[in-house]
């Protein structure tokens, strides 16, 4: 269990921050960048949350819980000698059950004839929203992979995030008839 007893340390006054094992980096680094970007993409999350309800709310909730792991996860280094099971990662039944929470949506929604803008019902807009910032987390933890080992189920999972985001955006949006369609060059004078 954890205790926060006193919130602020001040052991960050000069830009630097505590990772997983004990570790001190700077603030800037790629591995406190991709997991600063899933804590911000488990805040939208709960913004949407707001607009939910039933099945969805719990699937979004269940997500926030899986938010917490895969930055739990991002924040402890790989170390060389670490056993299955003494660190939190993230792992393929998590992933698995985004994609068949993905395949029943999708079952439900016409097939896209033309790319759409975020928009529609204010859930949608949401959950485009969170759609963003999980490709911009995946794209954190693809450069902190560039540099250091990661857990592959880490990248897997936000990879399937952003597209249960898009589906159930579509959803969001009466079963995407109220999607915003994209018209190519619709505001061109030439």
């Amino acid at each position: 269990m954890v205790v926060l007893s006193k919130i602020y340390t001040r052991t960050g006054d000069r830009g630097e921050t505590a990772l997983g094992d004990g570790a001190r980096v700077s603030k800037a680094s790629a591995r406190v960048a991709a997991y600063g970007t899933v804590d911000e993409l488990n805040a939208v999350a709960g913004l949407a949350r707001e607009h939910a309800d039933g099945e969805l709310d719990l699937r979004l909730s269940a997500i926030q819980q899986d938010l917490f792991d895969l930055g739990a996860d991002l924040c402890k280094p790989i170390s060389a000698d670490e056993t299955k099971g003494s660190a939190l990662r993230m792992v393929s039944g998590q992933v698995e059950r985004i994609e068949r929470e993905i395949d029943e949506a999708n079952r439900k929604l016409q097939p896209l004839r033309s790319f759409i803008l975020p928009g529609g019902t204010p859930l949608s807009s949401r959950l485009h929203m969170c759609r963003t910032v999980a490709r911009r987390a995946e794209r954190l933890v693809v450069e902190l992979a560039q540099c250091e080992e990661i857990n592959p189920q880490s990248l897997q999972y936000l990879n399937r995030l952003s597209d249960w985001f898009f589906v159930q955006a579509r959803l969001a949006n009466d079963g995407g008839s109220l999607d915003v369609l994209w018209i190519p060059g619709a505001n061109r004078t030439e």
